[in-house]
């Protein structure tokens, strides 16, 4: 089936490259779903995007995801399943005459013999939207089936006409197993792959190329066959890989890291307590530790938003908008780019003033509902909805704030047995300090006892 792949040739798909000449990846690249690797919510058995490829019933749709997630091996794949013509444009060097060639072909295709056109557009953000508008007045029609593939999100890249119809599928990063996977299977394949090089590579090697692929097939791919072809064969025609080898080919070396070990819990809570320690220098470096070693950024996230309460608090409360930030930006434009982002977010939190008042005033709360009496809600505090519920007394006596002077009126709001309990307790850091002297004017009292 190897002729009948296109590598973002010209609209007429003629001149391919022998297949023996194009690069590994593109050699590897699977014919059918049961070779395909990654992606199981979409092409698992009984999916229902497997199954309406495999019943030849195709929407327009766009595919969104990270580099070397599979989004043109899908494309390929379907080409191959259905009875569609397979045209395949990319956004970086084609135009709108290129497309309007197509358009054309499509058109005599679909009229002499009923034959559909799939078309393909590789990097679709590429396309401006006088380009994408050229493309919308076909699909609508049904003169061709759009598939367009994108690392960008298509809600801000892909214009709204198109995109309402198209269904969009979210590709993920290849899992570091699923990279193996594929790994191997190039180094065994004799017919596609490396297999008649008789390679030898160590699990070290093995797992740092892994590792520092991040989730592309493609980066893999290609620092394998690099690597193979810079290695000679001994006197056996072996070729030995190691970790050296991986190192150079990658230009990338190898950190000690173990994300499911020591080493990710070691450095985790190393950048943590920089963070409470309000040293930038030693957070940026802990968090560079990880990040270059392959750690997932979003766990890192994560754990920024956490600090952000449990360390900032109501000291700086900017500081949880911040560390929220830097995980939608991680998400949305991906590494290395997001980087920076974590960065912005580590410096500002390690240089923001702290606070645990929060973290202590949640875990009193909880103290107190584990161990204590689960009293009822104070009837002025219940909402009396019905005649039956204010006959019994909800909402009698409560005092609505916004009528009464600077919308502040005292009442007591927590159960009986609780009454004059202080669970948050605000220091005098930052922003804080502002919130303690207000709850002093309102309630004329200190909540420095618990």
């Amino acid at each position: 089936m190897m002729d009948r792949i296109p590598l973002f040739d010209l609209p007429e798909e003629k001149d391919l490259p022998d297949p023996k000449n194009m690069p590994l990846a593109a050699r590897m690249r699977p014919q059918t779903f049961d070779e395909f690797v990654g992606q199981e919510h979409l092409v698992a058995p009984g999916r229902v995007f497997r199954k309406c490829i495999e019943a030849d019933q195709l929407p327009s749709m766009v595919f969104w995801g990270p580099p070397g997630s599979g989004k043109t091996t899908l494309a390929h794949i379907i080409a191959n399943v259905t009875s569609a013509k397979f045209s395949s444009l990319s956004a970086v060097s084609a135009g709108v005459a290129d497309l309007r060639h197509v358009i054309g072909q499509a058109k005599k295709r679909l009229k002499s013999s009923g034959q559909r056109t799939l078309l393909f557009i590789d990097e679709i953000h590429r396309f401006n939207k006088a380009q994408q508008d050229a493309v919308l007045p076909f699909v609508e029609s049904g003169t061709v089936t759009f598939i367009g593939a994108t690392t960008e999100n298509p809600s801000f890249e892909v214009i709204a006409p198109l995109l309402s119809r198209c269904r969009v599928f979210r590709l993920d990063l290849l899992s570091d197993e699923g990279i193996g996977v594929i790994v191997k299977r190039a180094i065994k394949d004799e017919e596609r792959g490396l297999g008649k090089f008789q390679i030898n590579m160590n699990q070290e090697a093995l797992d740092h190329l892994v590792t520092a692929s991040n989730g592309d097939a493609r980066v893999a791919l290609n620092a394998l066959e690099m690597t193979v072809f810079a290695n000679l064969p001994d006197s056996e025609g072996s070729r030995s890989i190691d970790l050296s080898a991986i190192e150079e080919a990658l230009q990338h070396r190898a950190l000690l890291y173990d994300k499911s070990g020591d080493q990710h819990y070691d450095l985790i809570s190393a950048l943590h307590k920089s963070l409470r320690g309000s040293d930038p220098d030693a957070a940026l470096y802990w968090l560079g530790r990880m990040l270059e070693a392959g750690e997932d950024p979003l766990y890192i996230a994560r754990r920024l938003v956490r600090f952000a309460s449990e360390d900032v608090g109501m000291a700086d409360p900017q500081a949880l908008m911040v560390a929220v930030a830097s995980q939608q930006a991680v998400h949305f434009i991906g590494l290395p780019e997001g980087n920076l982002a974590l960065a912005e977010a580590v410096v500002y939190l390690s240089t923001s003033p702290k606070s645990n008042s929060l973290y202590q005033a949640y875990s009193r709360v909880k103290h107190d509902i584990e161990h204590g009496r689960n009293e009822p809600v104070p009837p002025h505090l219940r909402n009396p909805v019905t005649k039956l519920m204010r006959d019994a007394g909800y909402g009698r006596g409560y005092k609505y704030a916004h009528g009464y002077p600077d919308h502040f009126v005292k009442q007591q709001n927590l159960p009986p047995s609780l009454q004059g309990k202080h669970y948050y307790v605000p220091t005098k850091q930052g922003y804080e300090k502002e919130v303690a002297d207000r709850l002093r004017r309102w309630w004329g009292e200190s909540h420095e006892g618990v």
